[in-house]
């Protein structure tokens, strides 16, 4: 018997993007920390090094505006899902609301 749980991949790539964008800001602190404590160096390599790592950092900077983006877009359908659902489902989602709202007293109560 095979089980398959959509909220799971959804909730590990989640995870996956939380975790990219972390290092996408870690790594554009770290290359603009190297950046300026390489500024005195004027040889030809250290030239061309800070060149192709100012790029690698603009890069990374609208690789993380775009992740960010894609998580901001894809949190503002889930909201438009959940207010279609209570529109359909006025009663239900009151009822549900409630139920929940007892629940959690009590738990609370029992403290």
């Amino acid at each position: 018997m095979e089980t398959h749980f959509p909220d799971m991949e959804t909730s590990h790539s989640r995870l996956a993007r939380e975790r990219l964008l972390e290092d996408l800001r870690t790594l554009a602190r770290d290359a603009e920390s190297l950046l300026r404590a390489t500024a005195d160096d004027v040889s030809e390599k250290a030239r061309e090094a800070r060149s192709r790592v100012s790029a690698a950092l603009e890069q990374a900077k609208v690789t993380y505006d775009e992740l960010q983006a894609e998580g901001l877009e894809k949190a503002r359908i889930a909201a438009q899902k959940a207010d279609d659902t209570i529109r359909a489902h006025p009663y239900e989602s009151i009822g549900i609301a409630f139920g929940v709202g007892v629940l959690l007293g009590a738990l609370f109560r029992r403290r």
